[in-house]
């Protein structure tokens, strides 16, 4: 990124700790916490849970 567009960036809070996040690490406010984030992508923390169903077996619903 050029120098023009992260020092017009506006400081938002660490998605990680809430902190103010740097221009170095933008969007976190240190390394530490990229590092956090990159290990929940790495061990799938991010993942939304699936609920997965059965056939639904019809022969128990009345004829319309």
């Amino acid at each position: 990124m050029s120098d023009d567009k992260t020092s017009a960036r506006r400081m938002r809070p660490c998605p990680i700790c809430s902190k103010l996040s740097t221009r170095e690490d933008y969007p976190f406010c240190s390394d530490r916490c990229a590092k956090i984030d990159l290990n929940r992508w790495f061990t799938e923390g991010y993942t939304i849970p699936v609920v997965e169903t059965d056939d639904i077996d019809e022969s128990n619903f009345p004829d319309e």
